[in-house]
């Protein structure tokens, strides 16, 4: 069970959100905030899998709140979920250890789609926010793409298999079942993967696959 906490300012999204999520048996929302420092203090005290942040709430913003809960709650994974995409936005909820953004307006799949992933330690962008994401390394980026295409050759077969799965969106069990691996070896190539293109996270790693041409654009 992906034990979920929320946190939005307007009772509404709460009750969408819960409701969309209850929706999978999977799930369940295990406490509800209306600001960032109740976020904080609700993490806290249920620990849950998963922290679903909008991003403008009053006495505490949610990017702040993600970066406390992040810090100090390692075990709890976030995603952001907002009306607003601005790009500032996006950077700094990646930046400050989000492994998830999501449009309000989007599919409610893609809501359970991104708690799921996030859970098993995966990364998820709203296709709208993963072009925007994508999008300046495609322009006017040679230099970079080059050498991504260098750092995504340095894998191995197997590494590269995972990495085209993983920027896919695919989870640790995903992958494992597209594979016929156990999980801790999937867990063990992604941390080998990171290491090997000297990046931080799979959301950094999914980019790197695309610059370098190992994942469609």
């Amino acid at each position: 069970m992906i034990r979920v906490l929320i946190a939005d300012d307007e009772a509404m999204i709460r009750a969408g959100v819960r409701a969309i999520l209850e929706s999978d048996a999977g799930i369940e929302v295990v406490h509800e905030a209306a600001d960032g420092r109740e976020a904080i203090i609700g993490a806290q005290r249920h620990r849950p899998d998963v922290a679903v942040l909008d991003i403008r709430m009053p006495v505490l913003d949610g990017l702040s709140a993600a970066a406390e809960i992040v810090a100090t709650m390692p075990a709890t994974q976030v995603v952001m979920l907002t009306t607003f995409g601005e790009d500032d936005y996006v950077e700094r909820a990646l930046g400050g250890g989000a492994l998830g953004f999501l449009l309000k307006a989007a599919d409610p799949r893609e809501l359970i789609a991104g708690v799921r992933a996030v859970a098993d330690g995966g990364a998820y962008l709203s296709p709208e926010i993963a072009r925007r994401v994508i999008a300046p390394y495609r322009e006017g980026a040679n230099a970079r793409n080059a050498q991504a295409r260098d750092a995504v050759a340095s894998l191995t077969d197997r590494e590269r298999e995972v990495l085209s799965l993983l920027s896919a969106g695919a989870s640790n069990a995903e992958i494992g079942g597209r594979l016929h691996l156990v999980e801790g070896t999937v867990k063990g190539h992604v941390s080998a993967i990171l290491i090997k293109l000297g990046v931080r996270n799979r959301v950094e790693a999914a980019v790197l696959a695309h610059r370098g041409g190992l994942v469609a654009r």
